[in-house]
């Protein structure tokens, strides 16, 4: 299969982005989001909950309860979101787990590892939600 986000990493990606959409405060409903985004309810809760586990999300309660960016948008990483549905980001175990591989320390494709860990989590970490929602056409 090759090294590929969880459906669960993609999903918490589109539902943080269409948040992101919102002007700062907007709850939008678990329903609401789910069918705009095509992600089923049941999932997209479980989700959800461990945005706000992580704060990068808040639940409110009631009946216009929902949910919304805990910071904006601006402040809010794919590599934060994606973390927090599916733990640490590696391209290899070795990478997490030197000590686990006896061959970390001589292993020159444990170096290459190391580089391209360090270049995925430098794009993660510079990509916010804001740079993914998309901007209104401007007519000039």
């Amino acid at each position: 299969m090759g090294l590929q986000l969880t459906r669960g990493a993609e999903y918490a990606i589109r539902a943080m982005t269409y948040l992101a959409r919102y002007p700062e405060g907007h709850v939008a409903s678990l329903h609401e989001i789910g069918e705009a985004q095509d992600i089923p309810e049941s999932f997209l809760a479980k989700i959800l909950q461990s945005l706000v586990r992580a704060g990068l999300a808040v639940s409110q309660r009631g009946a216009h309860g929902g949910f919304t960016l805990a910071h904006p948008a601006s402040e809010i990483t794919m590599q934060q979101v994606i973390e927090a549905v599916d733990g640490p980001i590696s391209v290899n175990q070795c990478v997490l787990s030197p000590e686990d591989c006896a061959r970390s320390a001589s292993c020159t494709v444990h170096l290459a590892w190391l580089r391209a860990q360090a270049q995925l989590m430098d794009v993660l970490g510079s990509i916010t939600l804001e740079s993914l929602v998309p901007q209104p056409a401007t007519v000039g």
